[in-house]
């Protein structure tokens, strides 16, 4: 054992009960207290884990000696639990029952394939916005739920019911952020005698959300998740430690997420990809855990890995008031204390760099068009929509004081008018009419009649656990409506409103306080508890506004209270998607276009012709918090988790074969068995170097996940649409790519199909390739086929930040699945790469500043890339031979960000589940 290890091992005594637990005290002369708490809980780990094999010496003294400028070495870790929504939880149980069928081919017990630590697996990423606005639009959209996804269900309950460790929270329940937050984070476990730090990692990104209350926890893809439920480490560099001095409190005109969103942009321009972010500083006082978690959720965005709030008073009063035992929260209070992983606020902590943000210079925020960093002032939204129309799509615009319609063309039709046409608009000294190109259409329908035009808000959507779970913004929002209707307004008719809460706690106290009423006059019903239009599924819009956009070539424009924006994420035809807390939700659907300056503009005019100011409307603190202290109890967390497995009644019919293999249905379009692992070596082939190679897409910078992976709906013209029509599946019955994350022929089809990417090589927007013997474009998927008809291995090339975004699985398993080898780019998110290496794809990096645009490729080469084969070591640096057409050879060198031995044996065995198999088969 190490001594470390075994210096580390102590008891206490906690409720009666004695525990051992690894101590941090005493560890060094030097001590861990000029250790960030977030360094600390690592340490903790490794030692704790500590087996000499796969967690060593080194991997202790690595942590033990943690500097600002920490070492370039891996280090372990063994998550507590794991985290899962059923987009990524699909795919992972899917993974699950191929290998206990491979298992069982192979003459073994499958009944030994199973998490070797808690999985919680909470299903909220499924229901769609199809109804809105009516006190029916719940249970429609819920009934629908069921219709569209009851061959996965049946996929989920038979993994609640016949694996162990594994427990699944039905769907309409909530969003697993905020359940984790608000009932499954423990804040220190309790396992086989031991006491140690809640942590665990997640198959969503917004997993950090959980670090407001003191838990380590961020996300990772589905595949290195599935190999930690199989007992393996997870791997990753020795992170820096970036400290976020908050000092001061939110102004009373602001909100925690005005807060986040400035943070947002803070930390993209410091750059913490990569990095450990924690919070200290007196601001911290002012902060709940609710605002503290809005914070972490957006880890994200900001490129970190964690935003780590230590434990303190303020997680103790959190805890109480959402029903966690008196007797856990001795546990965490006295674990914590006694073992330096309480907060005072008297730190003297050595971080790696400092942040400093003065909360009370706050202003009203918001972020768009299309990156959560793209931060807005509320004040500056109205002229900067003007340069967003200038300069993302082309228009010549000027800021609009009176809109004048006239030159209309009728295209009736359905019973419903539309009239369309490009508008002169009276410039800012009224004295003359700029002929512009503000594109307007006039829509009457069922004897009303508006004017939707470019800026016109389409969705309204209060949306998203980052803001649902904070009770001061969904009162605010309430009270907002309040004071709105009071004053004679309404939401305006072409905004499709919506409200999705992360928990039934949110209707609870909205019902007791009344607010829920109020929201509804505003249409914000309540259309399912799930992620909602924050991940794509903002459902269709009214076939008159859909026409209209289309027709009228509008850019249009989504208001909603989540975490991401990137384009055609909110919905395939909106372009502009703005971020903002849900009390300025409430107020942009009122006004219906985002063009304004809500600072100095009226909302609207009453009843009377008054003009209506969002300041007149806006509830103060105090009103928000009384509110809150009058309806938000401890009993309602008691009510809403002491049922959180049951499910609703459609979740208790469902009938499931609880044999040991699940049963794969052949004519399922849902549910495939995972093609990875069939009949699959007990030795895995050799590497080898990659030869002849082509080029599948040369794409740009920031190419996220939401651009590789497949997302939200999809056309019957695409490679997926043909291939379920193939299949007999009816357009209506398509549903959305991430409800068929279990299929893995829909899934391939629809990787790199994004209406958005730019591939390069291909002469068009969209999900295209060209297959060079032919020069023909065609669909990605298309082209990749042909080049395997062809035995023709692909790679990748890409600029900065490639797959940045949402922690998808299936961003790698289709790039895999499409026969990509390699993909060379300028630098790689976290998540994307190591599940590239999961998947057996070897992430490169352009070496010596080189990128592919100044070494002159232009993705026409066949790509010889050598070093693979022999001696392949961590960051290997590689040879790459590229010949253009012309004869001319360009050579230049890349890095392996093949990061550890193990991550070498992980791209051995073409993935780190096949490696992880072939040791179950070795031990079994």
């Amino acid at each position: 054992m190490n001594t470390q290890k075994a210096k580390s091992v102590q008891e206490l005594s906690v409720n009666g009960k004695n525990y051992h637990y690894s101590s941090l005290k005493n560890l060094s002369e030097k001590g861990v207290d000029h250790l960030p708490f977030s360094i600390r809980i690592l340490l903790e780990n490794v030692l704790r884990n500590y087996d000499g094999f796969s967690i060593t010496d080194e991997h202790v003294d690595t942590l033990l000696q943690w500097t600002p400028a920490p070492v370039d070495k891996d280090i372990p870790f063994k998550p507590a639990r794991i985290l899962m929504q059923d987009f990524t939880g699909v795919p992972a149980v899917v993974d699950m029952a191929s290998l206990r069928a491979e298992f069982v081919r192979q003459g073994k017990d499958g009944q030994k394939i199973n998490p070797a630590i808690p999985v919680d697996l909470v299903i909220d990423h499924s229901v769609q916005v199809d109804y809105f606005g009516t006190d029916y639009s719940y249970d429609k959209n819920v009934t629908l739920e069921f219709d569209r996804n009851k061959e996965r269900y049946e996929l989920l309950k038979w993994a609640q019911k016949g694996l162990n460790n594994f427990t699944v929270v039905p769907p309409g329940m909530g969003i697993c952020h905020q359940v984790n937050l608000e009932y499954l984070a423990k804040g220190v476990i309790d396992r086989d005698g031991w006491l140690f730090p809640d942590t665990l990692v997640g198959t969503d990104s917004h997993t950090p959300m959980v670090n407001g209350i003191g838990v380590i926890a961020w996300g990772v893809g589905g595949i290195e998740a599935e190999a930690a439920m199989l007992g393996q480490p997870i791997f990753f560099t020795c992170p820096e430690v970036v400290g976020l001095k908050l000092t001061g409190k939110i102004p009373s005109h602001c909100t925690a997420t005005d807060m986040v969103l400035s943070i947002t942009r803070i930390l993209r321009d410091k750059g913490v990809v990569g990095k450990f972010v924690e919070v200290f500083g007196d601001g911290l006082d002012n902060l709940t855990v609710t605002d503290r978690a809005t914070i972490s959720n957006m880890s994200p965005e900001f490129g970190c890995t964690v935003t780590y709030f230590p434990i303190d008073d303020r997680t103790l009063e959190y805890m109480h008031a959402t029903n966690r035992s008196p007797e856990q929260i001795k546990i965490v209070e006295e674990y914590c204390k006694e073992n330096l992983l309480w907060r005072t606020g008297n730190e003297n902590i050595l971080y790696s760099s400092v942040v400093e943000l003065d909360l009370n210079t706050l202003e009203p925020t918001v972020s768009g068009p299309k990156r959560p960093q793209d931060k807005i002032l509320v004040k500056d939204l109205s002229h900067k929509f003007t340069e967003i129309l200038k300069d993302e799509h082309h228009r010549d615009y000027e800021p609009i004081s009176k809109r004048t319609e006239y030159a209309w063309l009728s295209d009736g039709g359905s019973g419903t008018e539309f009239t369309f046409g490009k508008v002169p608009i009276e410039g800012p000294s009224h004295s003359e009419v700029i002929q512009d190109t503000l594109h307007t259409v006039r829509i009457k329908q069922n004897n009303s009649e508006f004017v939707l035009s470019d800026g016109s808000i389409v969705i309204a959507a209060i949306t998203s656990c980052t803001n649902t779970s904070n009770p001061a913004v969904m009162v605010g929002a309430g009270l907002l409506a309040r004071n709105a209707i009071e004053k004679g307004l309404r939401t305006k008719p072409w905004v499709k409103t919506s409200l999705a809460p992360g928990s039934k706690v949110v209707t609870k106290y909205l019902e007791r306080s009344g607010l829920n009423t109020d929201l509804e006059a505003l249409r914000f019903h309540t259309v399912g508890y799930g992620c909602t239009s924050c991940i794509g599924n903002s459902g269709p819009l009214p076939p008159a506004i859909a026409t209209a956009v289309d027709k009228g070539e509008l850019v249009v424009a989504s208001v909603l209270s989540g975490n991401r924006n990137f384009e055609a994420r909110v919905h395939p035809q909106v372009k502009m998607n703005f971020l903002m807390s849900p009390m300025l939700v409430v107020a942009y659907a009122l006004t219906g276009h985002v063009d304004i300056d809500l600072t100095t503009e009226p909302l609207q005019y009453d009843p009377n012709g008054e003009p209506v100011y969002l300041k007149d409307i806006w509830p103060s603190r105090e009103e928000i918090q009384k509110t809150i202290n009058e309806c938000l109890k401890q009993g309602d967390f008691e009510e809403v988790y002491d049922v959180i497995f049951d499910g609703s009644e459609d979740w208790q019919n469902l009938e499931v074969n609880l044999d040991q293999n699940f049963e794969w249905d052949r004519n399922s379009t849902y549910i495939k068995e995972a093609p990875f692992f069939e009949n699959i070596s007990a030795d895995p082939d050799p590497v080898t170097d990659i030869k002849d190679a082509r080029v599948l897409l040369y794409l740009g910078d920031s190419v996220t996940t939401d651009h590789i992976s497949p997302a939200g709906s999809f056309k019957e013209d695409s490679a997926a649409g043909t291939y379920l029509k193939n299949n007999n599946v009816n357009k209506e019955d398509f549903n959305s790519y991430g409800s068929r994350r279990g299929n893995h022929e829909v899934m391939m089809r629809g990787t790199f199909a994004n209406v958005r990417i730019k591939n390069k090589i291909a002469d068009k927007e969209g999900g295209f390739s060209r297959y060079f013997p032919t020069n023909e474009v065609k669909t990605v998927f298309d082209t990749a086929m042909a080049y395997e008809k062809d035995h023709t291995p692909l790679i990748i090339l890409a600029g900065k930040e490639y797959g940045s975004g949402s922690s998808r699985d299936w961003a790698a398993k289709g790039t895999f699945l499409l026969g990509v080898r390699a993909v060379i780019a300028e630098s790689f998110e976290r998540i994307h790469r190591s599940n590239l290496v999961g998947m057996g794809v070897a992430p490169l990096v352009f070496t010596d500043g080189q990128n592919a645009e100044s070494l002159g490729l232009d993705g026409t080469e066949t790509y010889n890339i050598s070093g693979l084969a022999e001696n392949l070591t961590p960051h290997k640096i590689l040879e790459v031979k590229a010949v253009h057409p012309s004869g001319k050879e360009t050579n230049f060198k890349v890095k392996a960000r093949l990061d550890s031995a193990i991550e070498i044996e992980y791209y051995r065995h073409q993935g780190i589940l096949q490696y992880v198999l072939r040791e179950y088969l070795k031990n079994n």
